[in-house]
């Protein structure tokens, strides 16, 4: 595992959980793709409510269920890193949100229990 310490970018991609990508949902997608690119790390968090600019609220609640429940990918490595990978994300996605913001990494561990800063 690398280290990453210090000045780091954050991306977020806010999507729908029903959005896809070659018949995949694009999470996946875009999760495998910072993977493959080396990227520190990814999660994706599924949301308890949203709404996306030229949609209707969506929630995970009960009453109604909702098809399309919101979806925040967050990927965070070096500055250089990250920005080397946001032409993937411009060629997966279209019509979402993405933030992007300075964050500093002040400590990331690996599974062998290890300090990697």
């Amino acid at each position: 595992m690398r280290r990453l310490h210090g000045a780091s970018l954050r991306v977020m991609i806010f999507i729908g959980e029903s959005d896809t990508r070659h018949h995949k949902p694009l999470y996946g997608e875009i999760v495998h793709r910072a993977h493959q690119a080396g990227l520190a790390g990814a999660s994706v968090y599924r949301g308890v409510e949203g709404f996306r600019a030229s949609l209707p609220v969506h929630t995970s609640r009960p009453l109604p269920p909702s098809e399309d429940v919101p979806v925040a990918v967050v990927i965070v490595d070096e500055v250089a890193r990250i920005r080397a990978f946001l032409p993937q994300l411009d060629e997966l996605v279209e019509e979402e949100l993405v933030i992007l913001d300075e964050v500093e990494a002040i400590r990331c561990i690996g599974r062998d229990g290890k300090d990697k800063r």
